[in-house]
């Protein structure tokens, strides 16, 4: 095996042994960093220190990652307009705040032969919200509902608080 010390330093290919001997003596564990080479790799290191150095990356990776939610409006075929407006301005409030808004309009019984209706709906949807958000998936059925996803406007120098 390919081994480095702990200071980094390459001792080369050493017999198992020897690299345990190694180990033993810097008071270390023998770590196999990369064990699909050719011959593998291994480093003396403190194992501890390495697990805990790794979760600490991962942290931290998290912590900078950005979380999108999604919000979702329901509504059916004869769903009012006056309804539709509350729904449509909880949309605008969602989007303006930089979150997505799933419209799923539910379909019951017969209602799914006049997909239109629904259709109608959603592009009165689309132009209520086209000045806040862009359509990101376009409505198209899933069974018995017709899903469109909204997405916010990218403001080009506003952050979100």
């Amino acid at each position: 095996m390919r081994l480095i010390g702990p200071d980094g330093t390459n001792y080369g290919i050493v017999p198992i042994a020897e690299a345990r001997r190694i180990a033993d003596e810097a008071g270390l564990d023998l770590v196999e960093v990369s064990p699909n080479a050719k011959p593998p790799v291994c480093r003396v290191m403190d194992f501890g220190k390495f697990i805990y150095e790794r979760n600490k990356k991962e942290r931290e990776a998290k912590r900078t990652q950005k979380k999108v939610e999604i919000k979702e409006i329901r509504l059916r075929p004869k769903t009012t307009e006056h309804h539709r407006g509350f729904k449509v301005r909880d949309a605008r409030k969602w989007l303006q705040s930089g979150m997505k808004v799933k419209v799923t309009i539910q379909f019951r019984g017969r209602e799914v032969t006049y997909p239109e209706i629904a259709m109608e709906d959603m592009k009165e949807i689309e132009e209520a919200l086209s000045d806040v958000g862009v359509v990101e998936q376009r409505p198209n059925m899933e069974g018995h509902r017709m899903v469109m996803i909204l997405a916010p406007i990218k403001q080009k120098g506003t952050t979100k608080k």
